[in-house]
Order: structure tokens, then C-alpha cells, then sequence
């Protein structure tokens, strides 16, 4: 339910929206749970001390609509007090603002879970009408599972979250999905070893779900624990032998481990899956790349191109495959390849280099040639390539300058 996130230069997959229309929000209220807010505090203290009758009770975290009106924003307040206090009476919960549009509430003796669900259902459709407002709320309840009492209004602030997945109208009641949205939101911050902690208690809720399993490996292998992710992934595949993402990062834990046959095993698998994956396309030509094999290599770097306009390292390998690799060499498409990478990127010495070496083979552009192989080296000074190249267009340019000296002596 979460977008890929990248560290550094380990690309593993987490699980996309899968097509549904939703996207995360702007600002999370799970990270009031990090800086433990006054207002959480005080919630939090209330809880602690409350005599509640067979102790179960429901928490709820209510947002209205950020489009709202300053002036409706204003009244919002007495709204939420009023409509509270005309479903719940004071003696059977607590609440506490937690900003201008959002409100924490607690309350208990509803002889039954479905009857607090139905209170909880009235509240916010009496708040919605009162303000004429979206109202957003996430819900948790206890007991639930192993949590204690005092985990229930971060789990309500988790529950939010994973309702503003889907828009600013929708209540959604905490589960192991929360968990791995709070989780993914914990990797984002590189909060990896709270973020393990959640996607485990996720995984206590629902054992088997992927996502969880996948996001826990990927966070054993960013970590570096690279054995302990590779097991989660296994479990995964296990689950589901087809899961592209899983089957992707199975295969870059072989290349982490330096067994790039297996790597490429792996990786063909998920592309013969899904060929729309930039991921996929990118490690595959590379490896192929890697190991010379350019005719395999090439068609998996033009999948990365066509899926990712920004990836100066596809361009940059297409240029140098286009370049010198091929029985037929394209200097003309090579040039258009490395032109590409180094927008990109202007430090890439490969690219500065293999741009030159183009525009050389062209003869054009013989001066902005020189040029950027005089920046590749600066770059790169031990490249016997890079410097072999200046070299030639040096003498080429040197050779050029020469004939046009004598070409106006003569005249």
C-alpha cells in the first residue's frame, strides 16, 4: 500500500498501490508518536488513569477536510465537544484536540464492540453534517491481539494514516496493514530498526501477508543483515512463487553476494512476470552489461529508458553498447546515448568520455570533443581509456589545426 523507497544504492521493491486509486499523505500523524506530542501525552496520561468498566474501549483520531474553511475551522472545536457529548456521555470517554482540524477520543460501556462502531459512525456523521466537511478517522480498539492498553492511541494515529491512503472521507480501523504503512513511513525517515519492530508485530497480526514479509527484508538487507532478509524473501516466495517484487530482491541478494549468475536467473524470471518494472530492466542489463553479453543486455536497457527518462546510467550503457561493443557500432547513436547521460548527470567521466570518443569517430564537434575528455580524466586521472582517448583526439584536433594553418599560408 506504500511507494518504493531507494537507499542508497541498494534498489530492493516494496509493494506499490497495486492500481488502486490511492496515494500516501502530505503529513503523517503517526510522527507525533516520535517527538510523543503534549497533546498524545496528555491523551495518553488521561488514558492511563481512567476507570474504565471491564476495560475495553474504543480510540479514535478525527481530521476535518484540510479544504475546510478558515471559519468552519474555527468552530470545529465546539462542534466536536457538542456532537461528542450529544453521542457519548462525559462519564464514558475522554477527548483531547490535538490541532485545529484533528481530535483524539476515547470512550468505553458499549456493551459490545458493534454497538461502540455504530456510536463511533453517528459521531462522524453528526460532525460531517454539523461542519459540512469530509471527515477523516482512524479507529482502534482494545484488547486487540498483544497490545497494551497504552499502545491503543498510536495505533488509532496509525489507523489514520492508512484512512488518508484513500481519500479525505474514509474511517478505517487499525490492522497489520496500518503496521506496514507505519512501518514503510519509519524506512522513509531510515528509521530501519523501528520500522523491523513494526513490520513483526504486523506479522503477528497476519503471518502470511507479502508485504510484510517483503518490507521486513528489505529492511534486514538495507541494514546490511543481507542472510536474515534473504530468509524473509523465501518465506515470501514461498507464499507466492509469482510476486515479482519478492523474485526481484531474491535476485538482488545474489548480487549482493556476488553470484550474478543466480542474479540474472532470478531477475529474467521477474521480467518474464511483469516487463514494465524500471527496477527489473535496469539490474538485468547491467549484469548482462557486465558480463559482455551486449546483444542480451541492450533490449533490457531500452525497457529502462522507455519505463525511467531520468536514468543517466541506462543511457550511459546503451552509449558505450552502441559505441565499441557491437559487430556494427553506431557512433551516431552512441553520441545521442551519452548526450543523454551526461544532461543527467555531468560528472559521469564514463559518459564524458564515451561522448568524446563519439563525436571523434564523427568528426564534429572536435573542440567540445576535446573538451569533455579533458573532463573525464580530470575526473577519472587513472584511466588508461580515458586518457587514451584525449590523446587520440588531441593529435586529431592538433592534426586539423595544422592543415587549416597551412591552408592560409598557402593563400
Amino acid at each position: 500500500m506504500t511507494h518504493k523507497f531507494t537507499s542508497k544504492e541498494i534498489h530492493f521493491l516494496k509493494a506499490e498501490s497495486d492500481g488502486h486509486p490511492i496515494q500516501p499523505p502530505l503529513t503523517f500523524f503517526s510522527d507525533r508518536l516520535h517527538g510523543q506530542t503534549l497533546q498524545v501525552e496528555t491523551l495518553n496520561t488521561r488514558l492511563a488513569s481512567a476507570d474504565i468498566p471491564g476495560d475495553a474501549f474504543i480510540c479514535a483520531v478525527v481530521q476535518i477536510a484540510e479544504t475546510t474553511s478558515k471559519k468552519t475551522k474555527e468552530k470545529a472545536k465546539d462542534i466536536f465537544e457538542a456532537c461528542f457529548h450529544s453521542v457519548l456521555d462525559k462519564e464514558r470517554g475522554i477527548w483531547e484536540s490535538l490541532d485545529d482540524t484533528s481530535f483524539a477520543l476515547v470512550f468505553w460501556d458499549y456493551v459490545k464492540e458493534k454497538n461502540g462502531s455504530r456510536l463511533l459512525c453517528l459521531l462522524k456523521e453528526k460532525i460531517s453534517t454539523a461542519l459540512k466537511t469530509d471527515i477523516l478517522m482512524g479507529v482502534a480498539t482494545f484488547p486487540f491481539h498483544t497490545f497494551e492498553r497504552g499502545d491503543i492511541p498510536g495505533n488509532a494515529l496509525k489507523a489514520i494514516d492508512h484512512a488518508a491512503f484513500f481519500g479525505t472521507n474514509h474511517m478505517i480501523y487499525f490492522d497489520a496493514v496500518s503496521l506496514n504503512i507505519s512501518g514503510d513511513r519509519l524506512y522513509q525517515l531510515n528509521h530501519y530498526n523501528r520500522a523491523i519492530r513494526e513490520y513483526k508485530r504486523g506479522l503477528e497480526i497476519a503471518p502470511k501477508n507479502i508485504n510484510l514479509i517483503n518490507s521486513l527484508g528489505v529492511c534486514y538487507g538495507v541494514i546490511g543483515e543481507i542472510d536474515r532478509a534473504k530468509k524473509e524473501f523465501e518465506k515470501a516466495i514461498a507464499i507466492n512463487p509469482r510476486e515479482v517484487m519478492v523474485i526481484y530482491n531474491i535476485g538482488l541478494i545474489h548480487r549482493i553476494n556476488e553470484d550474478e549468475d543466480k542474479a540474472i536467473l532470478y531477475l529474467k524470471k521477474a521480467h518474464g512476470i511483469d516487463q514494465n518494472i524500471f527496477e527489473i530492466e535496469l539490474l538485468l542489463g547491467h549484469l548482462l552489461f557486465k558480463q559482455e553479453r551486449w546483444n542480451m543486455a541492450l533490449p533490457h536497457l531500452e525497457a529502462a529508458v522507455r519505463l525511467n527518462q531520468d536514468s543517466s546510467m541506462a543511457f550511459r550503457m546503451k552509449g558505450e553498447i552502441l559505441l565499441d561493443k557491437l559487430d556494427k557500432k553506431d557512433p551516431q547513436k552512441a553520441g545521442a546515448e551519452f548526450n543523454r547521460a551526461v544532461k543527467l548527470n555531468p560528472s559521469d567521466a564514463v559518459s564524458l568520455s564515451g561522448y568524446a570518443q563519439a563525436m571523434a569517430l564523427q568528426k564534429k564537434n572536435l573542440k567540445i570533443a576535446l573538451s569533455f575528455a579533458n573532463r573525464s580524466v580530470a575526473l577519472e586521472p587513472n584511466s588508461l581509456l580515458f586518457k587514451n582517448r584525449l590523446k587520440q583526439i588531441q593529435e586529431i584536433c592538433d592534426a586539423l589545426d595544422a592543415t587549416q594553418t597551412t591552408t592560409i599560408k598557402s593563400a
